[in-house]
């Protein structure tokens, strides 16, 4: 294999017959070099290919100018959005944004942990794998003062601000609408207890049934990956029990109407014999007939607040340490799927 050499600004100099710290000087519009050296310098550097090597110069000022990110998967309409969101901010800030995903694995996670550390990113955003229990893996981001913040899926750490919606209240609010359509055997499928997310949202669930009065069953939470393959599958654990539930509250969309599709594929009516109920508002929630009743929270958002936050504590704006938990609102979007009432006062 042919390796060409890397052209430098001696290169340049040497081409040009002029200094090389009047082709540096050049190469970063210093007022001292005339228009027309600069146009020369800048010319002779594109035509030659030569690239700034930024790198070297990143490091003698102690910043790389990359802020990374790590998520669980980037085959995510939400997290598409948070990225997009980061993007902007930190672009127009004139950092860059290094991405990396889990795929739901900490195997993955520390390697891309090891990846960011050793490409000396100034900051760290991170959304947590399915299957992670602690964060030793970025201990080093830490003990280095590099900012390290959570988003949607954290670990409540005092060096590591947060940002995420209120779950809990989210999750309260679901299984309180399903209630009021006259469910009384709620079933709720959600995701590892070790994430903030699903844990909150069981929580709420919990609550709500409490509150009004019905009874906690244990063979109504069903805990699995939330993947469209486990919600078939969980469809025919519903369509082989005695004593069917008459809603259901699924911790994101796509579990929600994978398990809807299914049912509705052996008969079931939705919402007359079980209303349905999802999270994220993913575009496949108004695709999937009937639309499904889930919760809205604004990935973009959610991302810009995370960038922002970090960039502003990067250039010495405020102490993101000052605030711990930075929470977004959320909202209730009642569709078809769950709305049992409409159906009866219709008939």
């Amino acid at each position: 294999m042919n390796h060409h050499k890397e052209v430098t600004i001696y290169d340049i100099a040497k081409t040009l017959n002029i200094s090389a710290a009047t082709v540096s000087r050049g190469l970063k519009d210093h007022p001292a070099i005339s228009k027309n050296t600069k146009k020369r310098i800048i010319e002779a550097a594109k035509a030659m290919g030569y690239r700034s090597n930024t790198f070297a110069s990143n490091l003698r000022r102690q910043r790389t100018n990359t802020i990374g990110i790590i998520v669980p998967r980037l085959n995510s309409t939400f997290m598409s959005d948070v990225i997009a969101g980061m993007e902007k901010i930190v672009n127009d800030a004139g950092y860059n944004l290094i991405i990396s995903q889990s795929l739901e694995s900490v195997e993955k996670e520390i390697k891309n942990a090891a990846t960011m550390f050793n490409n000396r990113v100034d900051g760290l955003l991170v959304s947590l794998a399915y299957n992670t229990e602690n964060i030793n893996h970025f201990s080093q981001f830490i003990k280095k003062g590099i900012p390290l913040i959570f988003f949607d899926r954290v670990y409540e750490h005092p060096a590591c601000p947060t940002i995420v919606i209120n779950n809990y209240k989210a999750g309260y609010e679901i299984t309180s609408h399903l209630i009021e359509q006259g469910c009384k055997d709620i079933m709720h499928i959600s995701g590892s207890q070790l994430r903030n997310v699903y844990l909150q949202r069981c929580k709420g669930y919990k609550d709500a049934l409490a509150d009004h009065g019905i009874p906690f069953k244990n063979n109504n939470l069903i805990i699995n990956n939330l993947s469209a393959t486990e919600a078939t599958q969980t469809a025919h654990q519903i369509l082989s029990m005695p004593d069917r539930p008459d809603g259901i509250f699924a911790a994101n969309d796509t579990c929600a109407v994978s398990c809807m599709i299914e049912l509705r594929k052996h008969g079931v009516r939705i919402p007359d014999d079980i209303a349905f109920a999802g999270f994220n508002n993913d575009p496949i929630s108004q695709i999937v007939e009937p639309n499904l009743t889930t919760v809205d929270y604004k990935g973009n958002e959610m991302g810009a607040v995370a960038a922002r936050t970090l960039i502003g504590h990067l250039n010495g704006n405020f102490d993101f340490l000052l605030t711990n938990t930075l929470m977004l609102r959320h909202e209730l979007i009642i569709r078809e799927s769950s709305l049992k009432k409409e159906m009866f006062y219709e008939q």
